[in-house]
């Protein structure tokens, strides 16, 4: 009795917070998960520690085909054009002398050697003895994650990092190039441990009463060809979604073993990889547990993974950098101060074709100086600064990730195994692509919160706006999170299926985990034929438009059917209504039951008239009062795609105006532009309020006070102001 008036009394006390009652999730134990497993304890990540290891931006190049040599002639030409880094490899200290003789900062690849972490899918092949679920099989000579590789790791770790750690110059160690727990991020079903740590964790995530007794371990085969016959309150995905978490645990708290192991040798280095993959189903990229688990990254790509590991990176204090394969002579300039405006620490560089026999060409030079100023000027500049969003959240939910990719791949059929880059084309990475764009055209800067730290710490109230794109999966802790945050105050946008499932992948009972929030209901008993129409549960397909990726109104149109709202964009179920608005508590919450994905082909092809049909999912973000505090005065077509980021320090602001076009990159890497402008432009910055103690960073002129900054802008680079104060505080 005691125990059920308490939660009478509770569940009236929240009723007159505005806020919905807690609800039981498998006795707690999900969140007790969350908030006390290993799984998310972090190694070291001192942002003063990590910046006296790498204290600048930094071009390293990767000595593929050097052909100048490792000499004074190769040192004289770093120092001349602004490679002042450097990179090792295998612990080999050949060329240690002549990096100590010029001073370059520099990572050691393949710390951990090549072919534990790193498998390359199409050198796979069977193992004896490995069980596997699919014929996508590993060439591992040892195979299981476990202790036994751990320790022959770690002994080939040691001599390397000890033979390295002596030098000045040794910036971070990388474990391992593009490392997986599969092949890169294809698909790959297979225990990469024992099953009694699976049981273990099973228990742990679920809690001893609610653990599944006989697991199993299957693969997407196994109800693939019954997902579009089915009915949402039919889905059987907690098997699959399961293992597949349980792997990306364990392969985080396995690299973050060996990060800790390598502090131990040498205290005074980051250790992460390089090569580092979007966020995926496959291979260990859900990036709320791995970015707790490394000091230092190469993230490919400068739009989804470098915008997700800015977010996560604490204080924006551990080195990232991008890979860099040189194009052409505005694109290089152009990812030199694309990267750098969202704080990107350098480059590791693909070298080749650089060089005609022993000579550099003569692009070299005229890249030079802006690699010079980021590292000598503009990054110090940087060092220990903080990122200013427009206190606008974007939602990271893995679960959603690997539910996505399920819905994903029903197109493929029975060669779902030889699918690869989601990054590219799958309704997650193309969803939230357009909510970025959308986002950064209206002169909003973003920042994206997981769901650890939702539920270990609640939604932080700087936030006004959450956006919760294609997030089909939501446990019951974090839909109380998000409904404490709305009914305080917050505004929460929802663009469709959103909260169907929870953390497993089980439907819910009655209706998405926010129906009563937006002022929805969703019919469980939904099939295939309510939804985007297309045969599937998505709104590609994906295999019949394989090769349209990247053009983004063919990927869109060819063989895809849906229903096109007068908005301009596409209905997610088609029986319900579009942009459903309700208040809740303080707050406000908005249901779209529409799909963003158009936006990327009206910016790629339409230009600044037609994207401004974004309004109906930027109204919704804007309703909460964020707005823009600085514009290009008068922009037209001639502006359109331009981006404004900035950073606060020690009482400044600093801004950047850049160019935002298209960019592309494979599972190999890049970042380069497509369809880049490179006129120079006279323009004018407008701000909300006046500003003072102004100063062109890379002039060094000072400017007038006032609401208006007059810039030059060559679009490729960066103009670069700062002015005193906040601009919200």
């Amino acid at each position: 009795m005691l125990k059920q008036n308490v939660t009478l009394v509770l569940f009236a006390f929240l009723v007159t917070l505005g806020l919905p009652p807690l609800i039981a999730d498998d006795g707690g134990a999900y969140e007790k998960y969350i908030k006390t497993s290993k799984d998310f304890e972090k190694v070291k990540q001192d942002k003063d520690w990590a910046y006296k290891a790498w204290p600048t931006w930094t071009y390293m190049p990767w000595y593929y085909k050097w052909t100048i040599g490792f000499n004074d002639a190769g040192g004289e030409f770093s120092k001349e054009t602004g490679y002042n880094g450097a990179f090792t490899d295998h612990g080999h200290t050949d060329d240690l002398d002549w990096i100590n003789k010029y001073k370059l900062r520099f990572y050691n690849d393949h710390t951990a050697a090549k072919g534990f972490l790193h498998i390359h899918p199409n050198k796979l092949k069977p193992v004896k003895g490995q069980k596997m679920i699919t014929s996508l099989l590993r060439d591992r000579v040892h195979c299981m994650i476990d202790d036994n590789l751990s320790k022959k790791l770690k002994d080939i770790m040691k001599p390397r990092i000890n033979a390295l750690k002596g030098s000045p110059y040794v910036s971070a160690y990388s474990l391992d190039d593009e490392i997986s727990w599969g092949g890169f991020v294809k698909p790959c079903m297979w225990k990469i441990t024992d099953d009694s740590t699976y049981r273990a964790w099973l228990t742990e995530i679920y809690g001893a009463k609610n653990a599944p007794a006989n697991p199993g371990w299957i693969s997407y085969d196994k109800f693939r060809k019954n997902i579009n016959a089915w009915k949402i309150s039919d889905f059987k995905c907690s098997q699959l979604m399961d293992q597949l978490t349980f792997n990306d645990s364990h392969w985080v708290n396995f690299l973050g073993e060996l990060v800790e192991y390598s502090n131990t040798i040498d205290p005074k280095t980051p250790v992460g990889f390089v090569g580092g993959q979007s966020p995926n189903t496959f291979g260990g990229y859900d990036y709320a547990k791995l970015m707790r688990k490394i000091q230092f990254l190469e993230a490919y790509g400068l739009d989804d993974t470098q915008n997700v590991v800015r977010s996560f990176n604490p204080g924006q204090g551990l080195p990232i950098v991008s890979t860099h394969f040189h194009k052409s002579i505005n694109d290089t300039i152009w990812q030199v101060w694309y990267a750098l405006a969202k704080g990107n620490r350098g480059h590791i560089g693909w070298v080749d074709k650089w060089f005609d026999g022993k000579t550099p060409k003569s692009w070299h030079k005229k890249v030079a100086p802006h690699y010079k100023e980021a590292a000598n000027k503009i990054s110090p500049m940087l060092a220990k600064g903080t990122f200013i969003d427009d206190k606008v959240a974007i939602y990271y939910s893995h679960a959603s990730i690997q539910m996505s990719w399920m819905l994903d791949a029903v197109a493929h059929g029975s060669t779902w195994p030889k699918r690869n880059g989601d990054a590219s084309r799958g309704t997650y990475h193309m969803v939230n692509r357009a909510w970025r764009k959308m986002l950064q055209d209206e002169g909003l800067q973003f920042t994206y919160i997981n769901y650890v730290d939702v539920i270990q710490k609640g939604i932080p109230s700087h936030y006004k706006t959450l956006i919760l794109p294609a997030v089909y999966c939501l446990s019951n802790a974090e839909v109380r999170e998000i409904k404490k945050f709305c009914a305080n105050g917050g505004t929460v946008v929802g663009d469709f299926l959103t909260g169907l499932f929870d953390q497993h992948g089980r439907p819910r009972k009655s209706g998405g985990g926010l129906d009563d929030m937006f002022g929805v209901k969703h019919d469980m008993n939904m099939t295939q034929a309510d939804v985007f129409l297309n045969g599937l549960w998505v709104e590609v397909n994906q295999d019949t438009c394989w090769h349209e990726a990247g053009k983004f109104t063919a990927f869109l149109t060819k063989k895809n059917s849906c229903i096109k709202d007068s908005s301009g964009f596409n209905k997610a179920v088609n029986g319900m209504k579009v942009n459903t608005k309700s208040k809740y508590g303080k707050g406000q919450a908005f249901f779209l039951n529409l799909s963003p994905q158009w936006y990327n082909a009206y910016r790629q092809s339409s230009g600044m008239k037609e994207c401004e049909k974004r309004s109906v999912f930027m109204d919704p973000v804007k309703s909460s009062g964020v707005k823009r505090w600085v514009e290009i005065e008068g922009a037209g077509e001639a502006e359109f795609g331009y981006e404004i980021s900035y950073w606060e320090k020690n009482g400044r602001t600093i801004v950047f105006l850049v160019s935002n076009p298209d960019s592309t990159k494979t599972a190999l890497g890049g970042g380069n532009s497509v369809g880049l402008k490179t006129a120079k432009l006279n323009v004018t910055l407008k701000f909300n309020k006046a500003i003072s103690g102004v100063k062109n960073e890379r002039t060094g002129k000072i400017l007038p006070s006032g609401k208006t900054v007059k810039v030059s802008w060559q679009q490729q680079e960066a103009a670069v102001i700062s002015f005193k104060g906040h601009p919200y505080k």
